[in-house]
């Protein structure tokens, strides 16, 4: 119902795990829609997350903390559970990930492997099919 128009992709890291975070309304990492929810659930047993993969950000160790914030994988991650689990996988992108490469390709803001995409990123939109 729109609520994920016009939010960013706050977060790309570009160096042992290879994913592009979005959905906080505060655009920091620090926030989300009011409610969280668990368990884990899909997440691969053998910690390997194939690019385009969609799954949930969370807290680390909290199983019970998703909420808003979601990440995608645009190269293929080994991603380690922690003590609460792995990560809850939801879908995956069928078509144009090369948007999503471009986007890492061009790295973060300060030139580290972890921050903010160097090239704003907004979401107009999500669809589930």
């Amino acid at each position: 119902s729109g609520y994920f128009e016009g939010l960013t992709c706050h977060r790309l890291t570009t160096a042992g795990i290879y994913v592009l975070q979005c959905g906080d309304p505060s655009g920091d990492g620090t926030g989300g829609p009011g409610y969280s929810f668990g368990p884990i659930e899909n997440a691969p047993v053998d910690d390997n997350y194939v690019a385009g993969t969609l799954a949930m950000a969370r807290q680390g160790g909290n199983g019970e903390s998703m909420g808003s914030q979601f990440f995608i994988v645009y190269e293929d991650s080994m991603i380690p559970s922690d003590l609460a689990g792995g990560y809850t996988v939801f879908g995956k992108i069928t078509s144009n990930l090369e948007a999503v490469t471009a986007i890492a390709d061009a790295g973060t803001s300060d030139g580290g492997s972890d921050g903010n995409p160097l090239n704003p990123v907004y979401l107009s939109g999500i669809s589930v099919e």
